[in-house]
């Protein structure tokens, strides 16, 4: 019996780390396709990276940029979404969204966002003054 149970865990430690390996190896070769602007293989390989690792804020993200370069608001807005859903404190998530409800006209949500984006500011700080002031310039005409 435990001879038995030793051989499952030793299979299970075996195999355990290529699994792992397998599952960040997507998204590197995702974040690789997508830097050469292949999007659509880009895609695939952050879905793959999602299905392991379903909390892959990185993935969403890239997904929200694959479909904003392939002019898909919808799926851009959903993918942002989920980023802020997995970490409520990603900057370009929220940067990205602010921007992304300016150009639908919704200024109410998108000065929200950036007001939110102030608060948290540590890398979009100069992005998110000069939003401001385009969200001010926009919401007033």
């Amino acid at each position: 019996m435990k001879n038995t149970i030793f051989k499952i865990f030793l299979i299970i430690l075996l195999f355990t780390p290529n699994f792992v390996m397998a599952n960040t190896e997507y998204f590197k070769e995702g974040l690789s396709l997508f830097k050469n602007k292949k999007f659509d293989e880009a895609k695939f390989k952050f879905e793959q990276d999602i299905v392991f690792n379903p909390k892959s804020e990185m993935s969403y993200l890239y997904l929200s940029k694959i479909f904003n370069n392939l002019d898909n608001k919808y799926l851009e807005e959903q993918n942002l979404n989920t980023v802020i859903l997995i970490n409520p404190k990603n900057e370009e998530a929220i940067y990205n969204l602010a921007k992304l409800k300016l150009d639908s006209s919704d200024y109410k949500k998108s000065k929200e966002l950036n007001e939110r984006l102030i608060r948290l500011c540590e890398n979009f700080c100069e992005r998110s003054k000069k939003l401001k002031k385009e969200i001010e310039n926009l919401s007033k005409k």
